[in-house]
């Protein structure tokens, strides 16, 4: 399908980006440069900092008091409101109201399908709304208010207005840091917290030190949940409206086949590996009463971000594999899950939830029962130019040693911990082996890449390579449009997937390095004929058994990465 190769030939210096300093804040991206806010002035920094013996004085470890990372937030007084309450309760809503009133304001959210629907409803309740994304950018003429993914807030611009949705992840292991940073960094006069309950005493205790004023309102659920005493037990009791949960592609398809196999009912799919498009589609076609799909069958991917009309939650397991390791799902895990059906003003605004087996009927009933647990710390993370000064003390070290160590000897407060970056030294494992700066590598290691997805981390390195080599990356250099297909087996599906994977990377690499990574319109369409390939799949073939034996030459062809190319990694 693809052709891979490198042209060798001088990267001239004018190819590369060149920083741009901000006052106060921390390192983060924008279209077409990468601009750098220091939380201390990184020019004043090298200017101060000039030999190491200087540098030694400062102990760059120290992350016990992010909160003076921010000071343009620090000028202000700001209002806080947190909006706490369980699923479908209406707290974002009342959030939104305010938004849309506001002179100017952003919000945050922890999806692109979330920055997505608040961008399609301020514009067309004629508030202009600009929608920002890792990889999309869609402005609108006059537009003084953003729909952003909390990744992208920038804590250098001032608001009338802000929300932060979601944010109990400010004690997510892994993006935890980046609600932290919007929590303590964004300069508004109101900024309002939607989520669980579970975050506020940690919120009230982090923004002690901030000088804001917090007041904090509960809500109660608008449509009532009925937990089921009896279980499914068999798929040939499935109805209209109902959601069959599972959390594996395997196990999504494999009980697709046999629910439709009673010729009763068709389904719809949603999990996380779908590109975002398709899981709209998927939704869409689940909530249109006058189409053919009236069950959902889906991951944990369904507990935000998607507007469903859910009449039953059905758990088929209510354990998962976390990466890790198979564990029980947590208490706010099931809330989340079950707290999806019944929505209201919905076509079933009763929602009900139970278990495909009874043995998982008493842990259901339990965790409904149970108030979540109070979350303790919120995540934090070294931003780049505390790296950066922390790597002059250690010149000879790749990225990879400097955030281990950085890592080792970081200095926490009790209120925060430091985020998983397993990912981000997998990246910069590989990452080291070329010749590019610390700031070129360090973007590489930020870029939404999945590590143990051999298709998307090729694509990651034969990109990061091409940029050493060349300053310039083509995407027609590894991949040749016009040949994508439908897949036909569950194994192709899977490979298209990773596919539209890596052709994100690409975009999402587009908006940071403009002029090394020109072919973002390519990347873009071909991104869509992913998406739409998956979807004619979903609709017509649906599940089939994936093959044990080796692929044939036609769905060999569908390889985004040539063998010869795979086989150098």
């Amino acid at each position: 399908m693809t052709s891979l190769f490198f042209r060798r030939r001088l990267s001239p210096a004018s190819i590369l980006y060149k920083s741009i300093l901000h006052g106060g804040g921390e390192f983060y991206l924008l279209q077409g440069n990468m601009a750098t806010e220091a939380s201390f002035g990184i020019c004043n920094c090298l200017r101060k900092f000039s030999s190491s013996t200087a540098a030694r004085k400062v102990d760059f470890t120290d992350l016990t008091r992010p909160h003076t990372w921010y000071p343009h937030a620090r000028k202000k007084s700001r209002n806080v409101f947190l909006h706490v309450g369980p699923t479908n309760s209406g707290k974002t809503y009342y959030a939104l109201k305010q938004l849309e009133s506001s002179s100017s304001g952003v919000y945050c959210g922890p999806l692109r399908l979330l920055a997505w629907e608040v961008a399609k409803r301020l514009n067309k309740s004629n508030v202009p709304c600009d929608l920002i994304t890792g990889q999309e950018r869609e402005e609108v003429e006059g537009a003084r208010h953003k729909s952003i993914t909390v990744e992208m807030a920038d804590v250098t611009s001032d608001y009338d207005c802000a929300i932060i949705d979601e944010i109990q992840m400010i004690g997510c292991r892994t993006r935890g840091s980046s609600f932290t940073r919007a929590l303590l960094g964004l300069a508004a006069n109101e900024l309002h917290l939607c989520g669980d309950a579970a975050a506020v005493p940690l919120v009230q205790e982090i923004l002690k030190v901030t000088g804001d004023t917090i007041k904090v309102q509960y809500y109660e659920r608008l449509s009532p949940l009925v937990p089921l005493k009896v279980p499914l037990g068999s798929f040939s009791k499935i109805r209209t409206g109902d959601c069959v949960v599972t959390f594996s592609r395997t196990e999504i398809y494999k009980m697709k086949k046999q629910i439709e196999a009673g010729g009763m009912h068709r389904c719809s799919v949603v999990y996380g590996s779908l590109p975002p498009e398709t899981r709209t589609r998927q939704a869409t076609m689940f909530n249109d009463a006058s189409s053919n799909s009236d069950v959902l069958v889906a991951s944990d991917a369904i507990g935000m971000g998607l507007n469903l009309n859910i009449s039953r939650i059905i758990f088929s397991t209510l354990q998962k594999f976390d990466g890790v390791e198979v564990r029980d799902l947590t208490v706010p895990e099931i809330k989340q899950i079950a707290g999806r059906a019944g929505r209201y003003k919905s076509n079933f605004p009763v929602g009900e939830v139970t278990c495909l087996n009874a043995d998982d009927l008493p842990l259901l009933h339990s965790s409904l029962d149970y108030p979540s647990p109070v979350l303790e710390r919120a995540g934090v993370f070294p931003n780049f130019d505390l790296l950066y000064m922390y790597s002059r003390l250690h010149p000879k070290h790749g990225i990879h040693e400097i955030l281990e160590h950085f890592m080792d000897n970081a200095k926490l407060s009790e209120h925060y911990f430091i985020a998983n970056c397993d990912e981000l030294l997998k990246v910069a494992a590989i990452i080291d082996t070329l010749p590019l700066s610390l700031h070129d590598k360090y973007l590489f290691c930020i870029s939404p890449v999945e590590m143990d997805d051999d298709i998307s981390s090729q694509g990651l390195t034969q990109f990061a390579t091409n940029y050493s080599n060349n300053g310039l990356v083509r995407l027609r250099e590894i991949f040749t449009p016009g040949t994508l297909k439908v897949p036909t087996s569950h194994t192709a599906l899977k490979e298209l997937e990773s596919i539209h994977k890596v052709l994100d990377l690409y975009v999402w690499l587009s908006y940071r390095l403009e002029e090394s990574f020109p072919d973002r319109e390519l990347a873009s369409s071909q991104k869509a004929i992913c998406s739409m390939l998956i979807e004619e799949f979903l609709e017509g073939q649906g599940w089939q058994r994936p093959r044990t034996k080796r692929l044939t030459q036609k769905s060999r062809s569908i390889s985004l990465i040539s063998q010869e190319t795979r086989q150098k990694f």
